[in-house]
């Protein structure tokens, strides 16, 4: 079977809020949208920002029936940009969780949480080479 993600959906309460911060923050563009749900085409996968109510209907799920503690990670290709990018997203509504700082295992990385409490790790690792597409490789 071949290792790929299709499509990641994050539940959330308020589209317009939601669709600000994405905007405005990261400066992304939805490739669809209606009243319940926006698309955005991201390198090699779609990140989809759906009502909470709507997706938990849709996947049949009851509320408080969700994941553990997990995070999306936004790498960037230098150090000075983690912090730039974190002062945006908090500027376009998000939340800090943990201010940048070096990890043990070298490079820089912060969390911001968008309005819905999504946790973002925004990251520079030295070793990790991203593409001019924005793909990242995995190195050690």
């Amino acid at each position: 079977m071949q290792q790929q993600i299709s499509v990641i959906t994050l539940g959330i309460n308020d589209l317009d809020r939601s669709r600000h911060f994405y905007q405005r923050g990261f400066g992304w563009v939805p490739v669809f949208e209606n009243a319940d749900i926006s698309f955005y085409q991201m390198n090699g996968f779609v990140l989809g920002t759906w009502l909470k109510d709507a997706l938990l209907d849709d996947m049949q799920r009851p509320e408080g029936d969700g994941p553990s503690a997990f995070s999306l990670a936004h790498n960037v290709a230098d150090g000075h940009q983690v912090g730039e990018l974190m002062d945006r997203l908090i500027a376009a509504g998000g939340k800090m969780l943990r201010p940048a700082d070096a990890p043990p295992y070298g490079g820089l990385r912060g969390y911001v949480a968008d309005p819905d409490g999504h946790a973002w790790e925004i990251a520079w690792n030295p070793a990790w080479a991203i593409d001019a597409n924005g793909h990242v490789r995995f190195g050690v």
